[in-house]
C-alpha cells in the first residue's frame, strides 16, 4: 500500500486544511505535496466545498505517485453500489493509489440532517460488503446492520483487494480497524499515552483476528503548526481547532485522553463560547480565540508539533516512536509544511 517513488511514504497531509477559499486550492496542494515527497494526501469531507468523491478525482487527475485516501467519508450517505463504483473508478484512475476511508461521523450533525447515526456493526458489515464486491461476488439478499439490499454487484471479472481505512476514536472503532481495515487514522490532540494505547488496541485486534499487525497502518493525526506561520493563523489552527472539537464531541475527547472533565464544563459554560454560532475554527475572531485560549490548559494543546522546523521534526518522529506507522501533518498546507519537510531528513 505504500506509495511508489515517494521520499517520505510515512508522511501525509490533509488537503484544504483550515478554511480554504476555494476547492481548487486542492490542485496546487496535491502537486506540491507530491513534489516535496509526501506519501499521502488525505481528504476530509465537509458538505460545503469538500465533497469527497469530487475532490478524490481532482487529486488523482493532478498526481502520479502520491497515495490518496478519504479520511473520512460516511458509508451511509451513498448507496453501497455508488460508493463501490466511486472506489473502483478511483482505483482505475490512480493505478491503485486510492484508499477508501470511512468514519463514524458526528452524531449532532447527523441528527440535524436526518442521517442515521453510524454504529460499529454497520461499518463492519459495510466493509464486508465492499470486500465481496471487489472479489467479483454478487451479494444476494443481504440483510444486515448496513442495510437490506436485494442485489449488489459490480463485475464478475473483478478480483482485487480494495484498501480501506477507518478514522477511529474509541476502543470499539480501534478494534474494528485492526480486524477489518488496512489503515487506521487516529484523532488530533491525542496525548502520547492515548496514542500508544490506541496503537496497541489496533495491533492486538489485528493479531486476534489472525492478521499480521504490520498489515494495518496506524496513522497519527498530528497538528503540525510551526512558528514560521503567523501568530494569528497559529491561534486559529491550534486553539480554534481544539475548541471546535470540544464544542462538537468534547466529552469523548476528554474521556479518551483522561483529562479533567470539570475543565470542559467550565469551557462550555463560558458566555462567549456558549453564545458563539458555529465552529470556533471557522468564524472566531482573534480576540475571541485569545479569550478561548485562556480556558484551555496548556497540556491539552501540548500534543502537537510546534516551534522551529527542527523542533517540529523531533515531535513528528516522536509519534513514530510511539508505534505509529505514519504521521499526518495536520492543519497545514504543503507550502506551510515546506520548512518542516525540508528539515525532516536532517
Amino acid at each position: 500500500m505504500a506509495p511508489q517513488d515517494q521520499r517520505f511514504p510515512e508522511l501525509g497531509f490533509y488537503t484544504l486544511a483550515g478554511q480554504a477559499q476555494s476547492s481548487r486550492d486542492l490542485l496546487d496542494q496535491v502537486r506540491a505535496g507530491e513534489e516535496m515527497g509526501l506519501g499521502w494526501a488525505f481528504i476530509s469531507e465537509r458538505y460545503d466545498k469538500k465533497e469527497a468523491a469530487t475532490l478524490s478525482g481532482a487529486a488523482a487527475a493532478v498526481s502520479e505517485r502520491i497515495g490518496i485516501a478519504t479520511a473520512a467519508t460516511n458509508h451511509n450517505t451513498r448507496h453501497p453500489i455508488v460508493t463501490a463504483g466511486y472506489a473502483r473508478t478511483m482505483q482505475s484512475l490512480t493505478g491503485g493509489r486510492f484508499v477508501l476511508g470511512l468514519g463514524r461521523g458526528i452524531d449532532r450533525l447527523q441528527d440535524a440532517f436526518g442521517i442515521d447515526r453510524i454504529t460499529t456493526a454497520q461499518m463492519e458489515d459495510f466493509a464486508g460488503i465492499m470486500r465481496r464486491l471487489f472479489r467479483g461476488e454478487a451479494v444476494i439478499g443481504h440483510d444486515g446492520p448496513a442495510g437490506k439490499y436485494p442485489v449488489l454487484h459490480i463485475s464478475s471479472e473483478l478480483d482485487e483487494h480494495l484498501p480501506m481505512g477507518l478514522t477511529a476514536f474509541g476502543p470499539n472503532s480501534l478494534a474494528l480497524g485492526g480486524r477489518c481495515f488496512d489503515q487506521v487514522v487516529l484523532h488530533t490532540f491525542f496525548t502520547d499515552e492515548t496514542t500508544a494505547r490506541a496503537v496497541e488496541t489496533v495491533k492486538s485486534a489485528a493479531e486476534q483476528a489472525g492478521r499480521d499487525p504490520d498489515d494495518v497502518q496506524v496513522w497519527s493525526c498530528f497538528a503540525t503548526i510551526g512558528d514560521h506561520i503567523s501568530e494569528e493563523k497559529r491561534l486559529m489552527k491550534t486553539v480554534g481547532r481544539l475548541a471546535t472539537y470540544l464544542q462538537g464531541y468534547g466529552d469523548l475527547l476528554v474521556r479518551t485522553n483522561q483529562w479533567d472533565p470539570s475543565v470542559l464544563e467550565r469551557f462550555r459554560a463560558d458566555e462567549i463560547v456558549a453564545n458563539h454560532q458555529g465552529g470556533l475554527d471557522v468564524s472566531a475572531t482573534t480576540d475571541v480565540l485569545e479569550h478561548v485560549a485562556s480556558l484551555i490548559p496548556d497540556e491539552w494543546l501540548a500534543p502537537m508539533a510546534a516551534g522551529s522546523p527542527e523542533q517540529c521534526v523531533t515531535a513528528i518522529r516522536g509519534q513514530l516512536d510511539l508505534g505509529c506507522d505514519g504521521v499526518i501533518l495536520h492543519g497545514a498546507t504543503p507550502d506551510e509544511l515546506a520548512p518542516i519537510v525540508a528539515a525532516y531528513p536532517r
